[in-house]
């Protein structure tokens, strides 16, 4: 219903020669599928990536520079050896070490629309391997400084990837994970 209506406005200022056909047509289907993802991952219940951080002490640097590029991430501060925790239940699809994010983790949610990235770690929890299902709140590493981060600057790098039909844990577009994340709760 919701994108309907937008799809509706869109075609009136279509109509009035401001836009194309085409571009009302890619802008509704974006529209369509922000919101589609907004409900998947509300409905996900994720949780605060880094045991122990307190929704209070985030900040949201999903959109800041880095650069000549957007961050893209949220960087969550904390001392090196905190234990790193899954945000929601999924498959482990890829470990990775990268000059940038340096030891990584790439998990897939259960129905592998989207893929959560946890960057810096200074070392995976043992048992993590490719193909493991974690559940929410399970280890998956700890808080470090691998990669390009700075070393007295000890954090996870999180974000969220929306997958392609291709499901290449390389490659998606990024969604900020601020307002998905809650405190953890026994």
């Amino acid at each position: 219903m919701f994108a309907a209506k937008v799809a509706g406005l869109v075609l009136l200022v279509g109509a009035l020669g401001a836009i194309s056909f085409e571009t009302v047509r890619v802008r509704a289907a974006a529209i369509e599928s922000s919101v589609s993802d907004t409900e998947l991952l509300a409905k996900h219940k994720l949780l605060i990536p880094v045991e122990g951080m307190a929704r209070a002490k985030l900040r949201d640097n999903f959109n800041e520079g880095r650069g000549k590029r957007k961050h893209e991430a949220l960087d969550i501060m904390a001392p090196r050896g905190t234990p790193v925790i899954a945000a929601g239940d999924g498959r482990v699809a890829k470990l990775f070490t990268s000059a940038a994010g340096g030891i990584t983790v790439y998990q897939f949610d259960p129905d592998e629309k989207f893929a959560y990235y946890y960057a810096h770690l200074d070392r995976y929890a043992e048992g993590i391997k490719e193909g493991v299902v974690l559940k929410r709140g399970d280890l998956v590493g700890y808080v470090g400084t691998s990669g390009n981060a700075p070393p007295n600057a000890p954090h996870l790098h999180f974000t969220i990837f929306r997958l392609g039909p291709d499901k290449k844990w390389w490659k998606g577009t990024a969604v900020n994970p601020f307002p998905f994340l809650d405190e953890f709760r026994r």
